[in-house]
């Protein structure tokens, strides 16, 4: 009986945490917005929002506040409701978390549920009088009333996980007073990673949602109705114009010349770390070290700008030249194309060198110091030992980052290439991620742009399952 007992609230208790991942989730889906009392209010935003930013209420009703159509209250308790249910479903999502500990820490967690839900049928009830009052505008044409329906969905969970923080506390036994607050490591391990995993959920994998795009006939600031779709016409178009064609050509010799470059030098790092690790002066080396790694924090707009200051007509390289005497006139040597891949390659290597040794230089503080004690006796010098020791200790942590390099090869980013852009070298910098941004926000065409960047995905994992299957066949290892 106690054994059953045990199940039927193990069972609950994931009952309940399925219902506080739909809690969350409701809060940004806009469709179920109880929030949204009136038609001028942006169809697109979620609760979350409207719980959080006040001006996203304000703002599209300022003139109906002005002449007195809404009342000032009406918005200010739908802001007020807002907010409640956000904090009540964040206390729900603590109720989760909590109830992965022991039983007095389920216990606690159940009565922080209970708290939640509660403010959160207050928040309910708030926003039902708000869009019921909001109904009684003298000029409704301009104010454009609703009535959600969303609150329903907010009420029923809340009142479902009144239900089971109730029925859960009544069949957890009975814990002494004596107990502490407790939790098993591994769900304190998984609690760390679960935000990192729904922050890679919502930037890498929701955004998928938006290959739609592909197949329909749609233009910005338009809705996405079934009579636009066009189904693979995006997909064909590539290859039906010869100036496409060209352009995808362009585009990828462009975009694998660079990435290519990129691999060809991504040993620099390792070897950088290795000399900078050489170094016997510890404040000489964090010198060294932090200097190179300040470049990464700056944005390629400053780098820009530090280029400019450089390279441009009245810049450092072609006043010297002139007060020398070496040059009749100023140059502006960024309005140039010749070697543009090399000075792209040499502009990433001063910005990225020092950030990304750092993994080496972690890397190399783990080698086994008797190592290098037992190949001095034997005679080795440094380099010897460096060669012998550091380097094959380095190798597992190289290929890694070279397979997931290989996979990333169609990635060159987009901001350097942004900045560095012009009329004179519009041709050889053009990589594939700047040819996106170019068709789809420069031009409009956000369903080509769809279609590309799709393709780029596909290739890009299929490269790095490919380069996977290589290791695994070559060195005996994957990263997969």
């Amino acid at each position: 009986m106690v054994m059953d007992k045990a199940k039927v609230t193990a069972r609950l208790f994931v009952l309940q945490r399925l219902v506080i991942i739909a809690c969350v989730v409701l809060l940004f889906i806009p469709a179920v917005n109880p929030a949204r009392i009136s038609g001028a209010f942006n169809e697109n935003l979620s609760l979350f929002t409207n719980g959080f930013s006040y001006s996203a209420l304000t703002q599209p009703l300022a003139r109906a506040l002005n002449r007195g159509w809404v009342g000032s209250l009406t918005l200010q308790i739908t802001f007020v409701s807002s907010l409640l249910v956000c904090l009540g479903f964040f206390a729900c999502a603590a109720n989760g978390c909590m109830s992965l500990g022991n039983v007095k820490l389920k216990k606690l967690g159940n009565l922080v549920g209970l708290i939640g839900c509660l403010a959160a049928l207050a928040g309910c009830a708030g926003l039902k009088w708000a869009a019921e009052d909001i109904q009684g505008t003298p000029n409704p044409s301009k104010v454009a009333p609703l009535v959600p329906s969303g609150w329903v969905w907010f009420l029923a969970v809340s009142l479902l996980m009144i239900a089971l923080a109730a029925l859960t506390t009544a069949l957890l036994p009975k814990g002494k007073k004596t107990d502490r607050y407790e939790m098993e490591s591994k769900f304190k391990l998984f609690l760390l990673m679960a935000p990192f995993v729904a922050l890679c959920l919502l930037f890498a994998y929701l955004p998928l949602w938006g290959w739609r795009f592909a197949f329909f006939d749609y233009k910005a600031g338009f809705q996405l109705t079934m009579d636009k779709f066009v189904g693979f016409k995006w997909f064909t178009y590539l290859f039906q114009t010869q100036s496409t064609r060209n352009d995808i050509v362009r585009v990828m010799k462009n975009t694998l010349g660079m990435s290519g470059l990129g691999l060809a030098t991504s040993w620099c790092a390792m070897a950088f770390a290795i000399f900078l690790s050489e170094i016997r002066s510890t404040r000489l080396r964090r010198l060294i070290q932090t200097f190179t790694t300040i470049p990464n924090f700056i944005s390629w707009v400053l780098v820009y700008a530090v280029a400019f200051a450089i390279f441009s007509t009245d810049g450092f390289v072609s006043s010297l030249l002139l007060n020398a005497g070496l040059a009749q006139s100023g140059t502006n040597y960024l309005m140039s194309s010749s070697h543009i891949w090399l000075k792209m390659l040499a502009w990433g290597m001063w910005k990225g060198l020092g950030w990304s040794a750092i993994i080496y230089i972690a890397a190399i503080s783990g080698i086994d110091k008797q190592l290098y004690e037992a190949a001095t006796v034997d005679g080795a010098n440094r380099f010897q030992r460096m060669w012998h020791i550091t380097v094959p200790s380095l190798m597992p942590t190289f290929m890694v980052l070279l397979l997931m390099g290989i996979a990333g090869i169609l990635s060159n980013g987009l901001d350097q290439y942004l900045v560095f852009y012009n009329s004179f070298n519009s041709d050889p910098i053009t990589v594939l991620d700047l040819y996106v941004y170019q068709i789809g926000i420069n031009k409009g065409r956000i369903p080509l742009a769809t279609v590309v960047g799709m393709a780029k995905t596909i290739v890009s994992v299929s490269l790095l399952f490919g380069a996977n299957r290589i290791s695994k066949l070559v060195r005996g290892e994957n990263i997969i």
